[in-house]
């Protein structure tokens, strides 16, 4: 159990993160959101004692958490492998620093070079004879299989713990695919995981509770199905091959957007939104789609922090 309490930082005068409280009690996915600059970063590298707090408490099953001890892995936002140097010696110097032998190390690094797809980098094929063979190293590759190799590092030990900040940022369709594959392993192996990210449709794919943060403090928490069965279901889609704006007027509904696909309405209630789809069946409406939903992350998370955050 991860228990982060009254956590805070200070830089200067300007406080970043300002009291932030949450915990994770059993395995599964966390989700720490929020813009850029809300503290997110920040308050992930106090936990792994990156940085120092300014008051606060961080304990894993009653004791202080120590990261330098614990066996914890860390994807970084800001990738940062050694840019001169192979490839493969780095893996198995980050993996010396989780204490795991070179020879499972070397192990591991054959089977998360194949499953990620980047063996012909960690492993260069062997050069025509009387010829040098050169290590690759970093800033031979790509972002996208940069990251590869970073996380990489940070499964080599096997960890219990695992910390993504945007674990998918600039990867394409196909490698953000592949990464979803793996995080969901590490959940079925019962990891324990922090994942930050902007991407609100992964957190809603993996993540069970989340905490907001705005400018430092968190303005919304709690388990994410909850938090939306408290707003409802007041978001309806329709779409139809006839006009619906007199219907729509008719009933006052509010529209959020209008769009050649259909329209994104806002109803008061369930009831209401059933009278309105009896009306149109009544009228005869040709009605293709008809979707009466709760808020999805990305609505809870801009109403939530977008207003008041352009100086931010």
């Amino acid at each position: 159990m991860l228990e982060v309490s009254h956590l805070r930082k200070k830089y200067g005068e300007k406080v970043v993160v300002d009291d932030l409280n949450f915990s994770i009690e059993e395995p599964g996915v966390y989700a720490l959101l929020g813009t850029n600059g809300a503290g997110k970063t920040t308050s992930l590298r106090m936990i792994l004692g990156m940085l120092a707090k300014d008051g606060g408490e961080i304990l894993w099953n009653g004791k202080p958490f120590e990261a330098s001890v614990m066996n914890v892995g860390y994807l970084a936002e800001e990738r940062g492998l050694y840019p001169k140097y192979s490839l493969l010696d780095q893996l198995i110097y980050f993996a010396s620093l989780k204490k795991v032998p070179k020879k499972t190390a070397m192990e591991r690094i054959k089977y998360w070079a194949e499953r990620l797809q980047v063996e012909e980098y960690i492993f260069p094929p062997k050069a025509a004879k009387g010829k040098k063979v050169k290590a690759n190293k970093a800033d031979q590759l790509s972002k996208g299989n940069q990251q590869k190799v970073q996380l990489m590092a940070a499964l080599l030990s096997e960890p219990e713990f695992l910390i993504l900040d945007e674990p998918l940022s600039g990867l394409d369709p196909v490698n953000t695919d592949l990464f979803k594959s793996i995080i969901r392993e590490e959940i079925g192996k019962n990891k324990y995981l922090i994942m930050s990210s902007h991407q609100m449709p992964t957190i809603e794919e993996f993540c069970s509770d989340i905490t907001i943060l705005n400018r430092g403090k968190a303005v919304l928490q709690g388990n994410l199905n909850q938090i939306k069965k408290s707003y409802g279901r007041v978001n309806l889609f329709v779409k139809s091959d006839s006009d619906v704006a007199p219907f729509v007027q008719e009933f006052g509904l509010r529209v959020a957007e209008k769009t050649p696909d259909g329209y994104h309405l806002k109803v008061t209630s369930e009831e209401q939104a059933r009278s309105f789809l009896t009306r149109m069946i009544q009228a005869d409406v040709p009605l293709v789609k008809f979707e009466l939903r709760e808020p999805s992350l990305h609505e809870i998370f801009v109403e939530k922090v977008g207003e008041g955050n352009e100086e931010n």
